[in-house]
Parts: structure tokens; sequence; C-alpha cells
């Protein structure tokens, strides 16, 4: 069993603590992929803000208290499935065209990393 000192572990705001693995030795570094709930946050952010609108507006559109709505794009929290759909259906969309934006999002940030990590050989 690893102790302590051999796995730095990160807190998290709602009180989880999830432990970081280290690379082998030798293995160069890479940055961890995004986790869904950031890039979650990251784009209701960017939907209510092209909207023009405050947390507390979309917030109450959607039925949930406006810091809870910040902790999710914040990425600090994963909605439910029936948050999801009031908070998309609170910025006029529907939760597919919402997740469809975030995978796509996703996915040109894992390509991104993935140019610059060098080559990879995809076996069939």
């Amino acid at each position: 069993m690893e102790s302590s000192r051999d796995v730095p572990r990160d807190g998290v705001a709602d009180g989880n603590v999830i432990p970081l693995r280290r690379p082998p030795a030798g293995a160069p570094f890479t940055a961890p992929e995004p986790l869904w709930r950031e890039m979650l946050g990251d784009q209701l952010r960017s939907e209510r803000q092209v909207r023009g609108e405050r947390i507390a507006d979309v917030a109450g559109r959607a039925g949930v208290a406006p810091q809870y709505l910040s902790e999710l794009e914040r990425g600090r929290k994963d909605p439910s499935s029936e948050v999801l759909s009031a908070v998309a259906g609170a910025l006029g969309l529907s939760v597919a065209q919402l997740t469809g934006r975030v995978g796509q999002r996703l996915a040109r940030v894992t390509a991104a990393r993935s140019r610059l990590s060098g080559p990879v050989c995809l076996a069939a």
C-alpha cells in the first residue's frame, strides 16, 4: 500500500479527496484530461454570458439556487440529469445541444493535447 507521501492528495471544495497518481519514472509528463464537469461548467458559463444574463436570472428560470449554478459553472458539482435538463432549458437549449457542445469542446482539447504529446500508433 502506498503511503500518503507517495500519493499527493488534492482536496476538492465539496470535501472529496482525489488521489493523484504519479507517472512511472522516466515517463513524459502529460497534463490530465479535463473533467466532464469542468468542461460542462465552462460551456454553461459561456452560454449564459453570450446571452448577457446573470447567474440569478438563469438559476431562477431553472429552479436552482444561484450558488448551485455558480458551483456548476466552476466545475465543482456534477448535476443530476434533471438539473442538467432544467439549466439547459433555462438557457434555451436541449440537453442534446448542450452536451453536444461540451463534447465538441472536449474533443478539441483532447485533439490539441494529442498533437503535442507525440506520435500515436493505433492498432486495428
